[in-house]
């Protein structure tokens, strides 16, 4: 808090302030997570089911970063914290901005998975199970080392993923290579192609998760470094 001297209920109300809003931004984590967890098994099962359930509990999680954005700028003008508590508020902020994109490129795969789930399966699908591997850990390494301050775990986020973005590159120069060779086939090779480019971006909002943690507790600007 701004001083030493605030009388106890202020400060009592601050905290219950900040812990709502730190509560709101796990659960919202969780939900993001599941959701990234969930339209992966979707697309390897070939869950209709499962997708459209991931695009229904999409509003949910609009709901949390606007009720996180609301609250925060409501602790930032009533209470003005200082230093740690403030960048605190203000990460949580940004992280929520985050989370709610990459619950948005889930439901983009599960829509993507619906139209492929019209036609019989292509082999090259199960090709995408380790690029969803490697980015689901990068999002859960992310949202840890948030949660529980881990330097060094938000600091290696940016060289993995480094190797996402080569994996999946190469994933995109394979199915292109096929839709030159099958181009009746080429809709739903289309469709693996956006698949790939939105997994690849929760890696990318998986690492602006891992910087704004080192915000958060370091106070240090991380961003735009490189890996």
């Amino acid at each position: 808090m701004s001083s030493l001297t605030e009388p106890k209920h202020i400060l009592s109300n601050f905290d219950r302030a900040l812990s709502q809003l730190r509560a709101d931004l796990f659960r919202m984590a969780a939900l993001s997570e599941a959701s990234f967890a969930n339209v992966a098994r979707a697309l390897a099962l070939r869950d209709e089911n499962l997708c459209n359930r991931i695009i229904a509990e999409d509003e949910e999680v609009d709901q949390l970063e606007k009720k996180i954005d609301a609250d925060g700028i409501n602790i930032l003008t009533r209470y003005a914290p200082l230093a740690h508590d403030f960048r605190r508020v203000f990460s949580s902020m940004k992280v929520a901005t985050d989370l709610e994109r990459i619950t948005d490129q889930a439901v983009n795969i599960a829509r993507r998975t619906k139209r492929l789930l019209q036609t019989v399966e292509l082999p090259e699908t199960r090709m995408l199970e380790p690029i969803f591997g490697m980015a689901h850990t990068l999002l859960s390494d992310a949202i840890r080392a948030f949660t529980e301050e881990e330097a060094d775990l938000a600091m290696g986020l940016k060289a993995r993923d480094k190797e996402l973005d080569k994996v999946q590159h190469e994933f995109i120069d394979r199915i292109t290579r096929r839709m030159e060779e099958d181009p009746a086939g080429a809709q739903n090779y289309l469709d693996l192609v956006l698949i790939a480019r939105f997994i690849e971006r929760v890696g990318d909002h998986a690492v602006n998760v891992g910087e704004d943690s080192i915000y958060s507790f370091s106070a240090k600007d991380v961003r735009h470094e490189r890996a």
